[in-house]
């Protein structure tokens, strides 16, 4: 007997930078059963060859795609790290700690041309019902595609100072009782990591909010009841392969693209 094919998922990125994102994306698709195809403006494939898609993190929606013009945000700030953490990236997870002071899914504030081909593909991918991941700029493109709006710059109204951006899980989130994301974590809280500034304002029609920070009103978790699978996360869970849960993530949406 002739064993199933394994399903292809698209990875959304950059054309410069992201190769950290690129290769915990892949490598955790990789563990979930599925190939990935790294996917960019410079090297674009058709929907039609995929079986699922990630919309990467990186650089920011253009405002002008939720009808707003851009503003001058401020910078993340990186926190300090306790000495257990020092251990962990210099024991555990080097390449985690590269990615962390190294990354450059930002090469540009804006990226057009990224925009306009991720919209193309989660387009596509909605109109066929295939299994669609949003992660941090991918869920906030999720929610424009949506006809919702973004935040450009949370700090204005952030009750935590300094803002907090960081690959370790230092995040609680609460998580909507009911909800696929629920489902797929097996809890109603849990901790995550932080590398966003921007968040959802206006929810898009049909979506729903199913994750917010414990402390905060920041979105965390969306869905779409209206496909099988369209879920946004604003954390980063290929940064935390280590953490079972998390990998549940991506192992949801490879069995959505393979039982399809």
């Amino acid at each position: 007997m002739r064993s199933k094919k394994k399903p292809v998922i698209g990875v959304t990125g950059p054309d410069e930078g992201g190769g950290a994102a690129w290769f915990f994306t892949a490598l955790s698709v990789r563990l979930a059963g599925g190939i990935p195809k790294r996917v960019t403006p410079n090297h674009p494939f058709e929907m039609s060859g995929l079986d699922g898609l990630i919309l990467g993190g990186g650089a920011d929606v253009e405002p002008k795609k939720y009808g707003q013009e851009r503003i001058e945000k401020t910078k993340l700030t990186k926190d300090k790290r306790t000495i257990f953490e020092w251990v962990l990236s210099i024991l555990f997870f080097p390449v985690y700690w590269i990615a962390r002071y190294f990354r450059h899914t930002k090469s540009a504030p804006i990226d057009t041309e990224r925009d306009k081909l991720e919209l193309t593909l989660l387009h596509d991918a909605l109109a066929f019902n295939k299994p669609v991941l949003g992660i941090c700029r991918g869920m906030q493109l999720m929610n424009v595609h949506f006809q919702g709006n973004l935040h450009q710059d949370i700090s204005g109204y952030y009750v935590e100072q300094p803002q907090i951006a960081t690959i370790f899980p230092k995040k609680r989130i609460t998580i909507r009782d009911g909800s696929k994301l629920q489902s797929i974590l097996q809890t109603d809280i849990c901790n995550v990591n932080a590398l966003h500034n921007q968040a959802i304002d206006k929810t898009g029609e049909g979506v729903q909010l199913v994750a917010k920070e414990l402390d905060t009103e920041i979105v965390q978790g969306m869905e779409h009841p209206g496909y099988t699978f369209a879920i946004g996360v604003q954390w980063h869970p290929e940064y935390m392969i280590q953490i079972k849960r998390q990998r549940r993530i991506f192992r949801e949406l490879v069995k959505t693209a393979s039982d399809r």
